[in-house]
């Protein structure tokens, strides 16, 4: 047993300044901690809420070596973080985390290999390095099927459809950017997801399985208790802590999967932080993911997460963020959270609603009828 714990009035230093490192921040606030963020934008959703905020990018070698003199723990919000600036930062300071299920997290290719060898159920995938090596690819895996860049992608963004021999083309251009991985497409039914988080002592827990909804790639509703079968519900379990301890997961990691219409259930991909799909936490259980990310990373004991009452949690994006004002004065039941960015771009996260139901269906359908998400 690790006796490495952070305690109140000790100081948590965030890299990465955005809504995932403000919940952070207050969930840290919260429990007697300083907090101090490094970001590259000032007044940034984190910085507005931390003690301190160091304005510079994630790979300045200086700054990083400044949070480090600053903080007893360091952790992140969002795994675009340059691998070898955090690598070289583990010899100056306590990352919990560390820097290993950063560089596995970051590229495809290698969180693919990563969860093949921890024996979880993938889509069938090949490995792409040129427009050749797609057909090749295609003959294996048959069409329908996915290009995904290794690297950089999110939300969407980096990946391609080949329905057909005339869309290889176009996607062969994802190329460009490197290599890329060539899934089969899934008939899968819903998406699910688990947050499973664990402390440097071992303790595991996981937070109820959330039925995720997309618009246009980007999350658009989680809902829980997921509309799924028990023994559906404990094989996502089984499978969240099998990966936790495969890379042995120090922290939270959100592990994202498809369920097919005969029960079967395939990882798509993890995130190791806090995940979008966890935010109903903050409202919906005793205690939220944030909370529990950060009893992990100071090396306190875990708390089984309960979950007080069915609720669904909607994004707000930038083009929702005035019809959503707009409602405010109607919706005594919504809990709004907005958070802090300074421009509402179209399809940028700007916040999210989380609404307690006893009746999950009748309360898609009102959600659906203030028309702000149509």
């Amino acid at each position: 047993m690790s006796n490495n714990m952070i305690k109140p009035g000790q100081t948590i230093g965030i890299i990465g300044g955005g809504q995932l490192g403000r919940m952070m921040t207050l969930s840290a606030k919260a429990s007697g901690f300083n907090v101090i963020v490094l970001e590259p934008t000032s007044n940034s959703p984190a910085g507005q809420v931390a003690d301190e905020e160091i304005v510079a990018s994630y790979n300045d070698h200086d700054a990083l070596a400044l949070l480090a003199e600053k903080s007893d723990v360091i952790t992140y919000e969002f795994e675009n973080i340059d691998y070898e600036a955090l690598k070289a930062l583990e010899e100056k300071a306590h990352i919990p985390q560390g820097a290993e299920i950063i560089r596995i997290t970051q590229d495809r290719i290698t969180e693919k290999n990563t969860l093949h060898a921890s024996g979880v159920k993938l889509a069938p995938f090949e490995i792409i390095r040129s427009v050749d090596e797609i057909e090749k690819g295609i003959e294996k895996l048959d069409y329908p099927c996915v290009l995904k860049t290794s690297r950089g992608g999110y939300d969407g963004k980096g990946q391609r459809v080949i329905r057909s021999q005339s869309d290889i083309e176009e996607a062969g251009k994802l190329l460009e950017n490197g290599p890329c991985v060539l899934e089969s497409w899934l008939e899968f039914e819903k998406e699910i997801s688990v947050i499973v988080t664990r402390n440097e002592n071992g303790d595991m827990e996981c937070f109820p399985v959330g039925e995720n909804i997309h618009q246009d790639n980007i999350l658009h509703q989680t809902i829980v208790p997921a509309r799924i079968s028990e023994t559906i519900e404990l094989g996502a379990y089984e499978l969240a802590k099998k990966i936790a301890l495969h890379v042995q997961l120090v922290g939270t990691l959100a592990v994202e999967m498809f369920v097919t219409r005969n029960g079967e259930i395939y990882v798509n991909e993890l995130a190791p932080r806090p995940h979008n799909s966890g935010h109903y936490s903050i409202e919906a259980c005793d205690f939220s993911q944030f909370d529990q990310h950060i009893r992990a990373v100071c090396n306190w004991p875990l708390k089984k997460p309960l979950l007080l009452k069915p609720v669904i949690m909607v994004n707000i994006l930038g083009q929702h963020v005035n019809e959503l004002i707009d409602h405010i004065p109607y919706v005594s039941e919504w809990s709004i959270h907005l958070y802090g960015k300074q421009e509402a771009k179209y399809q940028r996260k700007m916040g999210h609603i989380t609404v307690l139901t006893d009746d999950i269906e009748a309360t898609l359908l009102q959600l659906n009828d203030h028309h702000i998400w149509n």
